[in-house]
């Protein structure tokens, strides 16, 4: 590993001019002539190695490996879509659309390039420009149903546009997508949940507790529908197993017991206004308190 970014550090210098002064080059070791195909397999060495650092939430590591990558195989998609992908996982909207960008370029009919294009847009609340990339990388999963990815890929992309679509008020275009997305996999629950959010806001309240309810025995670590059910339940008067679903749900992540949070995920003004109210009862409140200090103790790695 240390050789590897040592060497890739010469040729850096190499290529920058630094080393072509007399004085300087004359210390530096001989190195080897690199053609086009060492430099493809370092290249993809070094995005493999992006990838497993991503993997282990080093996200920092990975996106240097995912850069040194670019400078070795600047023609290649692939080193630019995981570097766009990182900088969207590290919510650095403008050098994800940046890199993405460059990948599209060099293939423009890769839907992954697309997807991840959309929810960069997505992040930087440019909701129009986040549906039709979002739209044009579904269109080719759908137009080639030979394409491996598709069938993993295809929820998660039809759950993103439903919620760019929510972003712009099309509500019923959301459920369109969400509907579309759950009956692809019944066991990816987020789709059922955002249905239950957009619900609830209309008054349906019985019909958002079924969907989480749902949602809750796909996943019963997901803490998003656990701590809505519980708002729901207290506020009709079922208070202790509010109380009881609602700790359950702030142990699993604290997170949930901020609104702005909660806002960030979508959840309406009625239900944030109720969740508010929710959140200052004491058990929730020592709920908190703890799992914050929990989760202190083991924070996640970057």
């Amino acid at each position: 590993m240390y050789k590897r970014i040592a060497l890739l550090g010469t040729i850096l210098l190499l290529n920058s001019g630094i080393v072509r002064q007399p004085a300087i080059a004359q210390f530096l070791p001989r190195l080897p002539d690199f053609d086009s195909n060492s430099l493809e397999k370092e290249g993809r060495d070094l995005l493999g190695e992006s990838l497993q650092l991503a993997q282990l939430q080093q996200v920092d590591l990975a996106i240097t490996r995912a850069k040194l990558a670019t400078q070795l195989i600047p023609q290649n998609p692939d080193a630019w879509s995981v570097l766009g992908g990182l900088y969207l996982a590290d919510n650095q909207a403008d050098k994800s659309i940046v890199a993405l960008k460059k990948a599209q370029v060099l293939d423009p009919k890769e839907p992954a390039i697309l997807l991840r294009l959309g929810n960069a847009y997505f992040q930087k609340k440019e909701y129009v420009k986040s549906v039709d990339a979002l739209q044009s990388g579904i269109k080719i999963l759908k137009s080639d149903p030979k394409l491996k990815a598709a069938s993993k890929a295809m929820p998660p992309a039809l759950f993103d546009l439903g919620n760019a679509y929510f972003m712009l008020g099309k509500t019923d275009e959301a459920v369109a997508r969400y509907t579309e997305s759950n009956k692809l996999d019944e066991k990816f629950w987020f789709p059922l949940n955002n249905i239950a959010l957009i619900r609830y806001e209309a008054g349906n309240v019985k019909e958002a507790i079924g969907l989480w309810n749902v949602s809750i025995k796909v996943d019963s670590k997901a803490s998003e529908p656990k701590l809505a059910l519980a708002v729901a339940l207290y506020k009709q008067g079922n208070q202790e197993e509010g109380l009881k679903l609602g700790e359950s749900a702030i142990q699993l992540d604290s997170r949930y017991g901020d609104l702005k949070f909660l806002q960030d995920n979508l959840w309406g003004k009625t239900l944030l206004a109720d969740t508010a109210q929710f959140l200052e009862q004491p058990r929730i409140r020592t709920a908190i308190v703890t799992a914050k200090a929990t989760e202190a103790q083991s924070p996640p790695q970057r």
